[in-house]
């Protein structure tokens, strides 16, 4: 009786979550619904069928550190150096698409204008401290991906904050948290439970790629922003040359 009632509550809550997910307006008609169902039997959708890789991460705001998001990046790898992901709240049918993000590798970062280097995040902290995951995929693929992203960068925006019922003025630039004490522990906490992951432990076993990173720009963008004891973790440095002024 009591695993009846507790898959009930499960249920329930899930339900509520995905009501909350859904935009102001009028349920799909059954016209809607043929037309949807004959798109999805003719039309050709080959640039979204092509995100095919789903990461799980967490972003600040840039210009407001203390609004907080776990994002759902679901990509396409372009090429060895380039990758352009969707970015939406859930994992849910029901998730809302929130924002866009490209991630470019050390070599193209080197290649950009000095003044559009102020858009690019760093993602070694993401990577080495076991904040950024992949849901579902065998842990050894899981670290050859995050080997690969060592040093890379990323350009996100999102045009949907959290809380909102709409997606509302402007666009925010997403940056990354750069020291242990930035984000809020219990946005880990509730990813882990919900993907059956460890945080913990996938950083742990990601210590052999601290010896590949190297100092990026932007890990010192929000220093300051932050409240709390933050400390600093290996391999996760500040370049000094060749970056925008925070």
């Amino acid at each position: 009786m009591r695993r009846i009632v507790c898959v009930a509550l499960l249920v329930g809550a899930a339900a509520a979550h995905a009501q909350e997910q859904r935009p102001p307006g009028a349920e799909k008609s059954a016209r809607t619904e043929v037309l949807e169902a004959g798109a999805v039997a003719l039309q050709d959708t080959e640039p979204v069928d092509q995100l095919s890789i789903w990461l799980v991460g967490f972003h600040p705001m840039k210009d407001d550190p203390s609004h907080q998001m776990e994002a759902h990046h679901y990509c396409r790898q372009v090429n060895e150096d380039f990758a352009q992901c969707a970015l939406f709240d859930g994992s849910s049918k029901d998730a809302r698409l929130n924002g866009i993000e490209y991630i470019i590798s050390e070599k193209l970062f080197e290649q950009l204008p000095p003044d559009e280097r102020k858009y690019w995040h760093p993602h070694n902290y993401e990577i080495l401290s076991g904040q950024l995951v992949a849901p579902g995929i065998p842990q050894p693929a899981e670290h050859r991906l995050m080997d690969a992203k060592m040093n890379s960068y990323g350009k996100t925006w999102h045009v949907w904050m959290s809380g909102d019922e709409m997606p509302f003025g402007d666009p925010h630039l997403a940056w990354s948290f750069n020291r242990d004490g930035e984000a809020r522990p219990e946005l880990a906490r509730e990813r882990d439970r919900k993907y059956e992951v460890n945080s913990g432990e996938i950083r742990e076993k990601r210590q052999d790629l601290v010896s590949k990173a190297r100092p990026q720009c932007g890990v010192g963008a929000l220093a300051g922003k932050f409240t709390g004891e933050l400390k600093p973790i290996p391999g996760v440095e500040q370049r000094q040359e060749g970056c925008p002024a925070p």
